[in-house]
């Protein structure tokens, strides 16, 4: 029977039956014995010793053990030192060949040693076990000690009481605690900053099931002296030996506080990145870009963070001063971590440019060297001497070296291949220094948010071309015409893409008559704006022949047709105050609205009118009566139109409003656009609004 076979045939104790059960390792080592009389006769003979020399005990009792067992070269030898155990009583060991039953020799280690009785008889105790097999369990024994001391990984053995039996010097340096420490003691009271409930409640999980735990990520403080988060993968074990009783738990530790901080570091730098794709951006303001920037990079990346541009980006002329000249910088915007509670972040706040400010950097500055070679500019280790070099003036370099500024960064701000500005970072209260992977994270945040503030500066600069064209284009405060009280307001809409097509225009005529007009090209932008001018520009000359409103349309249609397919829409009126009348023709436009005193306001009821431009289709006058008192509201569409209400829901929202207007005209002005314009600027709005007066300056006015 081989070894495993005699593990397999051990018995094994149930675990609720109170017994003391032997260790397996006799068993393996199968050790035989016999016991020799003064003579060398064997006189006991083991079951053991039955398997090792084949031997049946009836066939080795009164045998001389020396003629059974031992080969005729090696018998002289043997009884010897028999012989010599008999007299002295000292143990002998040796290994020889020994016979086996089957004529083949074992080689086994064999140790004699003397017995007495209480008749003072002596008898020889023998004692052997397979060689091959001895020298197996040693070398396992040495391999695993050796594996165990040797290890990278921490190994620690437990009692079935969960108390350490065995600590490697690896789980001592993972743990902080020397073996001795530890030898004895339970994890509660060996490690007391550990998680000491769940651990031990594994072990106790493993301990009952013998079902192994693999591979747990165990992340906090490892204990003892460790004081920074520390990161193990934990496997529990349950120990048995080769009989199959139960000698405790094995847990082994592999530290991997370095991989574990590393995919943190990924993690934060992924969010980062999240974050900007989301958070940066979402408007085309510059400032409120910038401001963006800031905040997503406070406190992940830095303390206190700031964005300032060139001032020539803004003005749009060079972006970077010629060598040797000053960068002149506008702050846009600075944030803190914490929003600046802290006192030392506080005295770094005040060290920055106060958003809006211009400053003028000379070329040893990093910030201003930053942008002039397009490059990151690290100091992972702040020195006093380089405060200069950071700071704007000597009061801020105080402020800096009060708050604790430790390392510092500047990032370019490049978009399209050109150096906008920068980003400005530094570090007070997080304690690492910047290095070459937060470089390249801010870089990257950086990129992503250049095009944002590229992109809101060209929107401010078309904007501001559209509104300059389009106002330049508009009347310079019309005088109130014969026998007309008016007031006027235009507002362009909230973003470039918008501005451009809404005109109004009052046009005096002969014979005290006025031409009122509100139109509105379809499209936006420059080219908007350039066509409304032309259009301004014709109708205001049409009005001054005096020809009725439907020719003036039929001949603006003409002219926009020629405007490179633009359309557009108008309200063309001219009032008499003599006769009290208004004669209106449409072209596609929204009607204007009459107020009259004590009555409701009411729409006029005009054909619609195609737009100007569609070409060929006829427009109709009519008449409306104005009389002294009367009040008559032109508009476009950008007051009243909304994305989510129908245009005949808004229009009723203007009479509803236009029901409780003051009697000032610049009071009713301001009324309708606070009141329909709230959170609708996406397109321009022209308003005029025309009290008829009598038309002799002596009489009395309404």
């Amino acid at each position: 029977m081989g070894a495993t076979d005699a593990f397999r045939a051990r018995p094994v104790q149930p675990a609720d039956r109170p017994s003391l059960v032997p260790g397996g390792l006799l068993d393996v080592l199968g050790v035989a014995a016999g016991v020799l009389d003064r003579e060398g006769r064997i006189v006991l003979w083991s079951p053991q010793a039955e398997q090792l020399f084949g031997w049946s005990a009836a066939e080795a009792l009164g045998q001389y053990a020396a003629r059974l067992l031992v080969a005729e070269d090696d018998v002289g030898a043997v009884l010897e030192l028999f012989a010599e155990v008999m007299r002295e009583g000292e143990t002998f060991a040796v290994v020889f060949p020994a016979r086996h039953k089957d004529g083949g020799t074992r080689l086994v280690e064999f140790r004699n040693v003397r017995l007495e009785d209480r008749h003072g008889d002596f008898y020889a105790l023998g004692i052997a076990t397979d060689r091959e097999v001895l020298r197996g369990v040693e070398r396992d024994l040495a391999l695993s000690l050796r594996l165990v001391e040797q290890s990278p990984i921490g190994l620690a053995v437990f009692d079935t009481e969960l108390r350490y039996v065995l600590v490697n010097p690896a789980l001592e340096r993972i743990q902080g605690l020397p073996a001795a420490a530890c030898a004895g003691r339970t994890v509660r009271e060996a490690l007391p900053h550990a998680d000491a409930g769940a651990i031990e409640g594994a072990m106790r999980r493993v301990l009952a099931t013998g079902t192994p735990l693999l591979d747990e990520l165990r992340v906090g403080r490892a204990g003892g002296s460790a004081t920074d988060e520390e990161a193990q993968l934990v496997s529990y074990y349950r120990l048995e030996d080769p009989g199959g009783s139960v000698l405790g738990v094995a847990t082994s530790a592999v530290d991997v506080t370095d991989r574990h901080r590393a995919n943190k570091e990924d993690r934060r730098r992924t969010a980062l990145i999240a974050d900007a794709s989301v958070l940066i951006g979402t408007t085309l303001e510059l400032e409120q870009t910038a401001r963006e920037l800031a905040e997503v990079v406070v406190p992940g990346l830095a303390d206190v963070a700031a964005v300032d541009i060139l001032d020539t980006v803004v003005d749009g002329d060079r972006t970077a001063a010629p060598d040797g000249q000053p960068a002149v910088f506008r702050a846009l915007a600075v944030a803190a971590a914490g929003g600046a509670e802290s006192s030392a972040v506080a005295d770094a706040v005040r060290a920055a440019d106060p958003p809006g400010q211009i400053a003028k950097y000379d070329p040893d500055r990093l910030v201003a060297r930053c942008v002039r070679t397009g490059r990151p500019v690290r100091v992972p280790h702040v020195r006093a001497e380089d405060l200069p070099g950071i700071a704007r003036d000597d009061e801020a370099a105080r402020l800096l070296a009060r708050a604790g500024l430790h390392s510092y960064m500047a990032v370019p701000l490049i978009a399209r291949g050109e150096v906008l500005g920068a980003l400005d970072l530094k570090r007070l209260t997080d304690p690492r220094p910047f290095d070459e992977a937060d470089a390249a994270l801010a870089a990257e945040l950086a990129a992503r948010a250049a095009v944002s503030i590229d992109n809101a500066r060209w929107y401010q600069r078309e904007r501001a071309t559209a509104l300059t064209l389009q106002r330049s284009l508009l009347p310079q405060a019309p005088q109130d015409p014969t026998g007309l009280e008016i007031a006027y307001r235009y507002q362009p809409a909230g973003t470039a893409s918008r501005v451009g097509g809404d005109w109004f225009d009052v046009v005096p005529q002969d014979g005290d008559k006025s031409a009122l007009v509100v139109g509105d090209v379809m499209g936006s932008g420059i080219n908007a704006a350039a066509a409304m001018g032309q259009l301004r520009t014709a109708a205001r000359t049409l009005a001054q022949l005096g020809l009725d409103p439907a020719r003036v349309l039929r001949h603006l249609d003409r002219t926009a047709s020629g405007l490179d397919q633009m359309i557009a829409t108008c309200l063309y009126t001219v009032y008499d105050p003599q006769g009290g009348t208004c004669c209106v023709a449409n072209a596609g436009h929204l009607p204007p609205v009459v107020l009259r005193p004590g009555l409701p306001p009411a729409l006029v009821d005009l054909p619609a009118g195609a737009p100007l431009g569609v070409g060929g289709i006829p427009f109709e006058n009519t008449a409306v009566d104005l009389k002294p008192g009367d009040r008559l509201v032109l508009y476009t569409d950008g007051l009243v139109e909304t994305r989510d209400e129908s245009i005949d829901t808004r229009l009723e929202a203007l009479l509803t409003v236009l029901a409780d207007a003051p009697e000032g005209l610049e009071e009713t002005c301001d009324l309708l656009l606070t009141s329909l314009r709230s959170g609708n600027d996406q397109d321009d709005v022209a308003l005029l609004i025309a009290r008829a007066v009598p038309a002799d300056p002596a009489a009395p006015r309404p």
